[in-house]
């Protein structure tokens, strides 16, 4: 080798490597990748192993130490994330300058040679060579390694630098101590410096290996002190002594006092006698602990007293909540239901008592099978309660299923529990899991009942429609039993093995969609359905519960803020659109909050939002709500929607354009509403010359398309609008406007019934809309829409496609079966279909 190398870098990460010392690296990277190929493709295999001074993936020349070992590449072995291989340290070295050439880093290197000892003879260094060479061997047996392993590998080397160069590279130090030792030129300050170490690692592994001592000791006192009690604990068993100050007796009376079925008695005593004779200190003890802990304070016996006045429970429901008027008269009729079917109970078993009243006389006759057989009288008022429905409140999300439940509980005289099941995946959630696997717990189901402290509480399963499958099992199959009054008497959660009794709890279930409940578990429940709320209710809702509400959270008082009718309705119109109202609660904290920050800032003393107030505060609108068209147009239909987040009106929009009669459609439509369409153009192509529709129009390619293309649309109920939108862009008819349609159509012009008619009705009173066709067979569902909406709007009920188009079409009438345009007669046209009935 000369004095000066031209050499690729291998940059070592948290590692130092000394010369005379052979270690094995793994290289990833591709810069470190690059410097060994082109080591290897010399025939000398050098590299120059610098360490870097921080642990990081990008390597610069700053970041390397100057002072590095000169090493030779030994094994390689290849593989899909890089190399091994295998170094050897040749002797020190310095880097003069670094440079990147060929995508890796190349040094400039000066060989660094060892300063030796002013007298190798001299006894002082003798001594600490020798010092050195004990300490090493000694710090080898401490580690763990076999005497000759060590004596071989210290024997092997003779010179003092290369002594020490070998025990450093074994030493358990940090980079920068390694990178000082290889910088260290002198022998004999080299030696002392690793002899220091060595020394101080002695002394880790002495303290190590007497704490090891001391926690062997503790763990000896401890066996002791357990034999030493179980001991006691024979004494005092011969002695017939009891110690009744114990945890354990304590768990036993608790046990005692509850008035358990025979099978639950039955294994109750059977683990509390097991968890006496294993003792605490037994590893299944605590697991019998706290089961019998769950079982104690389970409400065994506990049942709050129910009182049922309607009237009252009439006052609670409209105090808590605005409008919904069928959900609670249908919540008052169950109550009321209950509550006679209770009283009816109570009366037949008082008379049933008068009737079979036993005297206190010897000669009272003995009872016959007959009399063992029949239930006791208080059984006939359990069994009326028992067998009430399980309401189910389906509906849009914020619209007040949850907080009608806890009407019902506080109605009740009853306690109040939630369960969310929403994403529960493992049949465990319901039934638990069993006890013999780590961190077992009681399903939710028991766990409810132990935080209600009660047997009759209301329960609510919220959100029973996300319930999820997996390998785990079906939680909504477990459910079935919960909600099944035939079977759920007996409800054997997995974790407690024994049954309780679930007949008495009332269960009330919410979901969002009744389309995510398994068939079976939706059979074992009575629907009752929440619509949206119109706006005029989201307004006086806000009025009466939400501002309130906010204004006291925002730490504001009733002085400092107010809300105006038209800033609730601005916010309900252009902030939010939902069912609900949680969005819209929302928005009016967001309006109070930055209130009360000029209040605080005192900017102003008070505030009265007005509609403008809102959008200063709030910036632009987040909603732009569709409105009526603004003219009559050939070939745009106004239609009607429905979402979960509530009704509103869409255009379909048609248009003949030339190509050989084909049928384009777009705007992300579903399948159901690709055939609508199919069904139009047949229907309108069957009829052409009763609609007034020339026969060369149909060699023209139609184009329909519903705007907003974004948002995917489905559903039968685009039907007549697709329809009339089609037939007035092939007749050259203009559409009325102010008039929106919704209904399914068939290719003999029939309008079938559609769902959501209230919602959509609604959501075409918002748009402006003043007059609306629904099928003849929906007009029942008018009934449920609010009498200040039905008063704003005109409803056409039809039957045939013939009346939507007579109404929908200017200047056309429908007479006899036959659409008549401006002043033709019945008998100067044909009718639409074959066979009119009169």
């Amino acid at each position: 080798m000369t004095d000066r190398l031209t050499i690729p870098v291998l940059p070592l990460r948290d590692v130092v490597l000394f010369p005379g010392v052979t270690a094995p690296i793994g290289a990833g990277r591709p810069m470190t990748l690059k410097a060994i190929e082109a080591a290897l493709a010399t025939e000398e295999k050098l590299v120059f192993a610098l360490a870097q001074r921080e642990n990081v993936e990008q390597v610069a020349t700053e970041g390397l130490y100057r002072v590095g070992t000169i090493a030779r590449i030994g094994q390689v072995q290849r593989g899909m994330s890089g190399m091994q291989l295998l170094l050897h340290g040749e002797e020190r070295g310095m880097a003069l300058q670094v440079v990147e050439e060929g995508g890796h880093l190349v040094a400039i290197v000066r060989k660094m040679e060892d300063l030796p000892a002013r007298d190798v003879h001299d006894p002082a260094f003798e001594a600490l060579h020798k010092e050195l060479r004990t300490r090493a061997a000694e710090l080898g047996q401490k580690s763990g390694l076999p005497e000759e392993v060590v004596q071989q590998v210290l024997n092997g080397i003779d010179e003092p630098g290369r002594f020490a160069d070998l025990v450093a590279g074994y030493l358990d130090l940090s980079t920068p101590e390694r990178q000082e030792m290889l910088e260290t030129l002198g022998v004999d300050e080299r030696l002392r410096r690793v002899l220091v170490h060595v020394q101080r690692q002695i002394a880790v592994l002495d303290a190590q290996e007497d704490i090891k001592s001391q926690v062997q000791e503790e763990l000896g006192e401890r066996q002791r002190e357990v034999y030493l009690r179980e001991q006691l604990k024979t004494i005092r068993r011969e002695l017939g002594e009891e110690d009744d100050g114990t945890e354990l007796d304590e768990l036993a009376e608790r046990l005692a006092g509850l008035e358990l079925p025979p099978a639950a008695r039955k294994e109750v005593d059977r683990e509390l006698g097991r968890l006496r004779r294993i003792g605490r200190e037994s590893m299944e003890s605590q697991v019998i602990r706290t089961f019998l802990e769950h079982v104690a304070e389970l409400p065994w016996n506990t049942t709050d007293q129910e009182h049922i006045d309607v009237l009252e429970a009439q006052r609670i429901l409209d105090e808590d909540h605005y409008a919904l008027g069928d959900v609670k008269d249908r919540v008052v009729e169950f109550l009321a239901v209950r509550a006679l079917r209770a009283l009816r109970a109570d009366t037949e078993a008082k008379h049933q008592a008068e009737r079979v009243e036993p005297t206190a006389t010897e000669d009272t006759a003995a009872p016959t099978d007959e009399d063992e057989g029949s239930p006791p009288a208080a059984t006939n008022t359990d069994e009326a309660r028992k067998q009430s429905p399980i309401l189910l409140f389906v509906g849009p999300p914020g619209v007040g299923k949850t907080s009608v439940a806890k009407s019902i509980a506080r109605a009740m005289g009853r306690k109040y529990v939630r369960v969310s099941l929403g994403g529960a995946r493992d049949e465990a959630d319901i039934r638990g899991h069993r006890r013999t696997y780590v961190g077992a717990m009681p399903g939710r189901i028991i766990q409810g009942l132990k935080q209600a402290g009660t047997r009759n509480p209301v329960f609510l399963l919220d959100e029973v429609d996300k319930l999820g499958v997996s390998f785990q099992g079906d939680p909504a199959s477990a459910l079935l039993e919960v909600l099944d009054p035939a079977q759920n008497e007996s409800f054997t959660d997995h974790y407690l093995g024994i049954p309780f009794d679930l007949s008495e709890v009332m269960f009330v279930a919410t979901a969002n969609l009744i389309q995510g409940i398994p068939a079976p578990l939706l059979d074992r429940m009575e629907i009752v359905e929440f619509s949206g709320y119109i706006e005029a209710e989201k307004v006086a809702i806000a009025e009466r519960y939400l501002v309130p509400r906010q204004v006291r959270q925002t730490g504001l008082t009733g002085e400092e803020i107010t809300f105006t009718g038209p800033a609730l309705l601005e916010l309900v119109q252009r902030y939010t659109r939902e069912s609900g109202v949680r969005q819209l609660e929302r928005e009016i904290g967001r309006v109070a909050r930055k209130v009360a920050r000029r209040i605080a800032a005192a900017e102003i003393t008070a505030a009265k939002v007005t509609p403008k107030m809102v959008r200063d505060l709030l910036g632009r609108p987040k909603l732009h709500p569709e409105e009526k068209a603004k003219w009559d147009e050939v070939g745009t239909a106004t239609g009607m929607y429905y979402t979960p987040q509530g009704g509103d009106i869409m255009f379909v929009e048609a248009s003949p354009m030339r190509g050989k009669g084909e049928l384009v459609l777009t705007g992300q439509l579903g399948d159901v509403m690709k055939e609508s369409a199919r069904a139009a153009w047949t229907y309108a192509r069957a009829h052409a010359a009763a609609l007034h529709i020339p026969e060369d129009r149909f060699d023209l390619d139609l184009h329909i398309h519903v705007p907003a293309g974004a948002i995917p649309k489905d559903g039968p109920s685009a039907g007549i609008t697709m329809a009339t939108a089609l037939v007035s862009a092939l007749s050259g008819r203009e559409v009325r406007h102010d008039i929106a349609m919704t209904g399914e159509v068939t290719l003999r012009g029939r309008v079938l019934p559609i769902g959501g008619v209230k919602e959509k009705l609604l959501g075409a009173i918002r748009a402006g809309i003043t007059q609306v066709i629904i099928p003849k067979l929906n007009e029942p569902d008018l009934d449920d829409l609010p009498k200040e909406a039905r008063k704003r709007l005109t409803v056409h009920p039809v039957e045939e496609l013939g009346e939507v188009l007579a109404l929908a079409l200017k200047d056309v009438r429908y007479s006899e079966g036959r659409l008549l345009f401006g002043d033709e007669k019945p008998g100067d046209v044909v009718p639409l279909h074959s066979t009119y009935r009169h």
